[in-house]
C-alpha cells in the first residue's frame, strides 16, 4: 500500500497500479477476516477454499518464480496467478453443489482439485523451500505407489479419483485442520501483531529488557534473551525475531566483548525459543489444540514451565560464558530507566494481557485475537509518536496479510500430507513401525522421533515438521504410554530447535548476517546454547509435572530438580561453573544432569549428590584462591 501510494522506487504507473490492486486485495482478505470473527463467514469449505485461493493469488503476485527476478514472468507468474483467480471464482460458485458430489467427483471437480493441487505445492515451493515441496510430492506419489512399498508401509494404492476427492472435496485433505487454523486464528493474530508492532512494541520490549538485565555481567547478551523471548510472544516467528531484535541486541553484545559467533548464535537461541513461549506461541500450537482438542489456552499454560526453563538456561550458558571471559555489563547510563520505559510504552503490555484474560474467560483464541486487534488500535492514538493514520493502519493489516503467505501455504502443503496419511493409513502403520524398531522400548523411541523432528525441520517450518510428526509419529509415542499432550508437545519442540540445529540453521543463519559472522560457526553456538534445552522434552515426557499434570508439591518438586539438572548439563557444555570444570567434575556434572531427568525421589537424590561434590570442590578452591597472596603480596626475604 505505502509503497503504491509513495513510490519510493519511482515505478512506471502500471506497476503502481498494480501493487496498488495486490494491497487492496490483501486488505481485503483482512477485512474479511476480520468480519467473520465478529459476525460470521461463508460455510467452512468455501472459507478455506477462498481463503487458500486467495492466498495463491498473493503468493504468486509476491514471490517470484525465481529468487532474485522482480519482473512477472508471462509463463511462471502470470499464468498460475490467473489459474488461482480462476480457482477462487470456482469456490465461490460451486459451493454446496460440490458438498453433494462428494465421493463422486464430476470432470470439472477433478480438474480444479488438480489445480488447486499443483498450485499449492508451487506456491510451497515459492514460500517455504523445495525440502518441504519434496515431502509433499512424496507423500502424494505414496497415495499410489504403496504397493511397491515393502512390508508394514505397503498399501492398496487408490485411484486419481479418489485422491482428488478426498484432497479437495472433503474436510480430510488441503482445507483440514492445518488450513482451518491458517485461515481464523493465525491471520488473526498475525493482524493483531502487525497492528501492534507499528506501535513501538518491539522497541518497547528491547528497552524493556535492557533496562532489567543490562548491568548484570553479560547483561546485553541476557536482555538479547529476554527481548527476544517476548517479541517472540508477538511474532511467533524465529527468523522474523531475529532480524527485529538481532539488529539491536548484537551490535551490544559484541560491544561489551562476545565474539561476534557467539552473539549470532545468542539471538539466535532466544528468537527460535520465542516460538514455545506464551501466551502467542508459533502456529503448530493451534494446530495442536485442534489436533487434541485442548483449548489454546491450556495448552499454552501447560508449555509455559518448559518455556520458562528453556530461556532460563540459555540465562545460564551466557551467564557462564561472561564469567569464563570476565566480561561485565553496560554502565547504567548507557541504559534506558526501567521507569521511563514503563511510563512510555508499558500500556502496550495490556493487550497481551487481554487475550490471556479472554481466553481463559472462555473467549475463542479468535475473538480475543479479535478484541485484542481493536484495543491495540485505540492504545496507538495514547502517544503522538505511535498514532496511526489511515494509510497507516491499511499498510498494517496488508503487512499481517503478507506475513501470513508462508504459514499459509506451509498449512496447505500440511493438508496435502495429512490427507495423503488418513487415507493411506500411514499413521496406524508408522505408528507399528516405530514400536517394532524401538522394541517397544520409549527412549529408542523418543531418540528416533527426535532424529526425524530435527531432520524435518531443517528443511521445513515448525508448523509442517509438527504436522508431518504429529499424524505419523505421536500415536507411536502414545501407544507405549506417553500422554497426548505430552507426546505432541515433544514434536513441537524438537520441529523448533531444529531451526538453530547445523548443517541448516536458518535463524541461526539470519542472525550471523546482522552479527557479520561465519554463518556455520554461529549454528554451531547457538547449538551449544540451546543443547541443554535438548534435555527439556525428555524431562517432561518422563516427568509430566512439568506441564503441570499432578499436585503443586510434585509440580514445585519436578521444577526445581529440573533446574538443577539443566544448570549442570549448562555447565557441562561450558566446562564452567564457579571457575573452570576438569574432566572429572565435568563428568559428575553429567551424571547429575541425566540422573535429575528420571522424576523419582531416589533418582533426585543421586543426581543432586555429584552436583553438590562439584560445587563443594569449586567453593574450596575458590577459597584457597582467595587466601592465597599474590606475588607481589609475598615479602621478600632479606
Amino acid at each position: 500500500m505505502e509503497k503504491a501510494l509513495y513510490n519510493p522506487d519511482q515505478a512506471p504507473p502500471l506497476l503502481r497500479l498494480w501493487r496498488m490492486l495486490v494491497a487492496l486485495l490483501a486488505i481485503g482478505l483482512a477485512g474479511y477476516v476480520i468480519y467473520s470473527a465478529g459476525f460470521g463467514g461463508l460455510p467452512a469449505w468455501q472459507h478455506r477454499g477462498l481463503f487458500t485461493a486467495v492466498g495463491l493469488v498473493l503468493c504468486f503476485s509476491w514471490i517470484p518464480y525465481k529468487k532474485g527476478n522482480n519482473k512477472m514472468h508471462p509463463v511462471f507468474d502470470v499464468m498460475p496467478l490467473v489459474m488461482s483467480v480462476g480457482l477462487a471464482i470456482f469456490i465461490l460458485g460451486a459451493y454446496p453443489e460440490i458438498s453433494l458430489r462428494e465421493g463422486s467427483p464430476s470432470t470439472l471437480d477433478l480438474i480444479a482439485g488438480t489445480l488447486m493441487i499443483v498450485l499449492v505445492i508451487e506456491g510451497v515451493r515459492r514460500s517455504n523451500g523445495l525440502a518441504m515441496t519434496i515431502i509433499a510430492v512424496f507423500f502424494l506419489a505414496y497415495i499410489f505407489l504403496g504397493p511397491w512399498f515393502p512390508g508394514l508401509l505397503s498399501h492398496p494404492g487408490f485411484t486419481y479419483t479418489k485422491m482428488i476427492d478426498s484432497m479437495f472435496i472433503t474436510s480430510a485433505g488441503i482445507f483440514g485442520a492445518p488450513i482451518y487454523v491458517a485461515s481464523t486464528v493465525l491471520i488473526m493474530f498475525l493482524l493483531f501483531c502487525s497492528l501492534l508492532l507499528r506501535t513501538g512494541a518491539g522497541q518497547f520490549f528491547i528497552e524493556f529488557a535492557f533496562s532489567l538485565t543490562g548491568t548484570v555481567r553479560g547483561g546485553p547478551a541476557l536482555a538479547a534473551v529476554l527481548s527476544s523471548a517476548l517479541v517472540g510472544t508477538i511474532t511467533g516467528n524465529g527468523a522474523a525475531n531475529a532480524t527485529m531484535t538481532g539488529s539491536f541486541t548484537i551490535p551490544l553484545m559484541k560491544k561489551v566483548g562476545y565474539r561476534p559467533e557467539f552473539a549470532a548464535g545468542v539471538e539466535a537461541t532466544a528468537s527460535q525459543g520465542g516460538q514455545i513461549m506464551p501466551p502467542i506461541m508459533g502456529a503448530a500450537a493451534f494446530i495442536m489444540a485442534e489436533y487434541i482438542g485442548i483449548p489454546y489456552i491450556k495448552i499454552a499454560g501447560y508449555a509455559a514451565i518448559p518455556a520458562v526453563l528453556y530461556f532460563l538456561v540459555a540465562g545460564v550458558v551466557i551467564y557462564l560464558q561472561a564469567r569464563k571471559r570476565g566480561l561485565t555489563g553496560l554502565p547504567r547510563e548507557q541504559l534506558p530507566s526501567f521507569g521511563e520505559v514503563m511510563l512510555r510504552g508499558g500500556y502496550l503490555l495490556l493487550p497481551l494481557i487481554m487475550i490471556i484474560a479472554l481466553m481463559i474467560m472462555g473467549y475463542s483464541p479468535m475473538m480475543a485475537g479479535l478484541w485484542a486487534l481493536l484495543v491495540t488500535f485505540g492504545l496507538s492514538f495514547i502517544r503522538k509518536a505511535t498514532r496511526m493514520s489511515f494509510v497507516g493502519v491499511l499498510a498494517a493489516l496488508e503487512d499481517g496479510v503478507r506475513d501470513s503467505i508462508v504459514t499459509t501455504m506451509a498449512c496447505a502443503g500440511a493438508g496435502i500430507i495429512t490427507g495423503a496419511v488418513m487415507l493411506t493409513g500411514l499413521g496406524i502403520r508408522f505408528s507399528r513401525l516405530a514400536v517394532e524398531l524401538s522394541g517397544g522400548e520409549l527412549l529408542p523411541m523418543l531418540f528416533m522421533i527426535m532424529v526425524a523432528s530435527l531432520i524435518l525441520g531443517m528443511g521445513m517450518p515448525t508448523v509442517s515438521a509438527y504436522v508431518v510428526l504429529a499424524t505419523v509419529a505421536s500415536s507411536a509415542l502414545v501407544k507405549v504410554g506417553v500422554p497426548v499432550l505430552a507426546a505432541h508437545l515433544f514434536v513441537f519442540y524438537f520441529g523448533i530447535v531444529s531451526g538453530i540445529t547445523p548443517p541448516v540453521a536458518i535463524t541461526s543463519y539470519v542472525a550471523a548476517g546482522i552479527a557479520k559472522a561465519d554463518p556455520v560457526k554461529a549454528s554451531f553456538q547457538a547449538f551449544r546454547i540451546a543443547i541443554a534445552g535438548f534435555l527439556l522434552p525428555y524431562m517432561f515426557v518422563y516427568n509430566p509435572a512439568l506441564l503441570l499434570q499432578g499436585d503443586v508439591a510434585t509440580v514445585v518438586r519436578s521444577t526445581v530438580t529440573a533446574i538443577v539438572g539443566l544448570v549442570a548439563f549448562a555447565s557441562v557444555i561450558q566446562g564452567y561453573l564457579l571457575h573452570a570444570t576438569p574432566i572429572w567434575q565435568r563428568l559428575l556434572l553429567l551424571v547429575s544432569a541425566i540422573t535429575l531427568v528420571d522424576p523419582g525421589l531416589t533418582t533426585d537424590l543421586v543426581g543432586i549428590a555429584p552436583l553438590v561434590i562439584v560445587v563443594a570442590a569449586q567453593w574450596i578452591n575458590e577459597k584457597k584462591r582467595a587466601n592465597t597472596p599474590t606475588l607481589a603480596e609475598v615479602p621478600l626475604s632479606d
